[in-house]
């Protein structure tokens, strides 16, 4: 995506991957790279807030990163997960109440991102003990073991599952429950029809994989990136050009 509007932008940047297997080591790593900006994803991206010099907008109000840009040899950090998954939800219409499925740095801007706006928001997790943060600032929480179902106008799978395996983000009933109860579904993860959207799908419910989502997220941080040198609309016009290559 970045390197598709770097190349045809003539931008004199590259934009590749690196495996952080420590989250403690992040700025280590950024400043032995000699990095000018990363993205970071699961599982780092409150490491990601703790390794920033400065906190930028919406990112404080979270405590969770995914964009890091350096300026005058300090980090600063930045969340554009939360306005690209808004983004990615449009075509849904108005949305006035949503599950989301885990509690992670994902969850944590979304669901700070849709209270925003007055949605209602819920939130189940395997256990409790990262439900904290959720329910300070609004959300209801539940438990695999306490859930209620509930009707929902969008479901969020903010968890890893499925990503590299078949497993669903919580037991096969309550998937079955939940799905049971929404007009629209939504998975974080692009790039492969999840068990959790396969289920969606044999149901009939309108759903979508994460990739609007990292859409809409890029073109923010490659804003942030390139210090605003280049147009909102070109490097829109040209990430989408890379989801067909």
């Amino acid at each position: 995506m970045h390197n598709c509007v770097f190349k045809n932008l003539s931008y004199p940047a590259s934009y590749t991957r690196v495996l952080l297997k420590d989250g403690s080591k992040l700025r280590e790593t950024f400043f032995e790279l000699g990095l000018s900006g990363a993205n970071i994803t699961v599982p780092h991206k409150e490491a990601a807030f703790k390794a920033c010099d400065e906190i930028i907008g919406f990112a404080n109000k979270v405590g969770v990163v995914n964009t890091i840009v350096k300026k005058d040899g300090k980090l600063l950090g930045y969340n554009t997960d939360a306005d690209g998954f808004m983004f990615a939800i449009q075509e849904f219409g108005e949305i006035k109440s949503i599950l989301i499925l885990g509690a992670g740095g994902t969850a944590k801007a979304l669901s700070a991102r849709f209270l925003q706006d007055n949605i209602q928001v819920d939130v189940i997790n395997r256990s409790e003990g990262r439900l904290a943060y959720f329910k300070d600032i609004g959300c209801r929480c539940f438990t695999w073991n306490d859930y209620e179902s509930k009707k929902y106008d969008l479901v969020v799978n903010t968890t890893s599952a499925g990503l590299k395996d078949e497993e669903l983000p919580a037991p096969k009933e309550i998937i079955d429950a939940i799905l049971n109860n929404t007009s629209f579904v939504a998975d974080a993860i692009y790039g492969k029809l999840t068990p959790f959207l396969k289920i969606a799908r044999d149901k009939n419910i309108i759903y979508k994989d994460g990739a609007d989502m990292l859409l809409g997220q890029g073109v923010l941080a490659n804003e942030l990136f390139v210090d605003y040198a280049l147009k909102k609309e070109d490097i829109n016009t040209f990430m989408k050009k890379s989801f067909q290559l």
